[in-house]
């Protein structure tokens, strides 16, 4: 499809509306109201100039809030109910973003309020869910229901698409480790699916049977850590061995592990959407010892997280509309 425009561009100051202070014990969590009702945030982002940017799944938009202002613009999508869901950002400060009603994956300049829209070319890959940006500018991405993964080459605007070999196991989070090879959690079962980036060819990695992967991070040693939905567990694989570990997490075995990021320093973070208030939980894999903090809002589901080179944490907590930032202190 052609380039677009985008419909509106509105800036909103984040302190009219609202903005929660939390501290305790090394951790602050700062919030702010997302700039439309009902925007129901679902990913977040970290662009190159430290922005926090994030989809307004429910009003079909992009927004972006600079942590040092406060200040929010938000951006209409040109197709309506497009449903933006995953978002990661390019070295030359593009949005990408999945259009999960709508099967395309979008691209946003934020420069020139450009939108493309590249369609998905099977119509069974109706539902793009999350996508990551390996070092050649390639977009990997899943696709939940079609249980597709798929590629995206921005140079030429082709898509290929590979079935996950295990049916209905919904490839859902996706991650890059630093050989630049794709694992992607199959939420639907209890597995971990690798991608070899020049063939396509997925092997697949079984976890205990009950297990539910639904967000994955890759540490720098090339470790998997994966939140289990199903059973309260947060746990790693080691590809080159197949070894895997769990433990249980502090909200017990209800507490549906969810978003998961890591730290440079090796640190896993992640939330717990089944406790009320949802937590923001750290993991430190040297001694095996959690800490976890409350978000002041209550997160209403904290569906993913990113950090930033500095540390900090970016959230979007969807059922209470808010963005939050989690600086940690020490």
């Amino acid at each position: 499809m052609e380039s677009r425009r985008v419909l509106f561009v509105v800036i909103f100051i984040a302190a009219s509306i609202s903005l929660v202070f939390a501290a305790n014990g090394g951790v602050t969590i700062k919030e702010w109201l997302a700039a439309s009702p009902n925007s129901f945030p679902h990913d977040p982002a970290v662009s190159s100039d430290g922005a926090l940017w994030y989809t307004g799944i429910m009003v079909n938009t992009l927004g972006r809030l600079d942590p040092r202002t406060g200040k929010i613009k938000e951006y209409h999508l040109t197709i309506p109910d497009s449903g933006p869901h995953g978002l990661a950002a390019d070295r030359e400060g593009n949005m990408w973003f999945t259009a999960n009603y709508k099967g395309y994956i979008g691209r946003l300049n934020p420069a020139t309020g450009e939108v493309k829209e590249y369609p998905m070319p099977d119509r069974s890959a109706r539902d793009p869910h999350s996508l990551v940006i390996d070092s050649n500018g390639i977009i990997w991405f899943t696709v939940q229901l079609g249980n597709f993964v798929g590629r995206l080459d921005p140079s030429t605007g082709n898509i290929m698409l590979k079935h996950s070999p295990t049916l209905n196991s919904h490839p859902y989070g996706i991650a890059l480790n630093s050989r630049q090879v794709l694992y992607f959690c199959e939420f639907g079962t209890n597995k971990i699916g690798s991608i070899n980036p020049d063939t396509m060819e997925i092997t697949e990695y079984t976890l205990p049977d009950d297990t539910r992967p639904r967000r994955i991070v890759i540490t720098p040693d090339d470790v998997i850590y994966y939140t289990d939905y199903a059973r309260g567990i947060l746990g790693s694989l080691d590809p080159a061995s197949r070894k895997v570990k769990e433990w249980k997490s502090p909200g017990g075995s209800k507490s549906k592990p969810y978003s998961i990021t890591a730290t440079r320093d090796g640190i896993i973070w992640y939330s717990e959407s089944g406790v009320t208030p949802n937590t923001v939980v750290r993991f430190d894999p040297k001694t095996a010892s959690f800490t976890k903090w409350t978000i002041p809002s209550g997160g209403g589901v904290v569906r993913n997280m990113v950090a930033t080179k500095e540390g900090d944490l970016y959230l979007a907590c969807s059922g209470q509309n808010v963005l939050a930032i989690v600086h940690v202190t020490k």
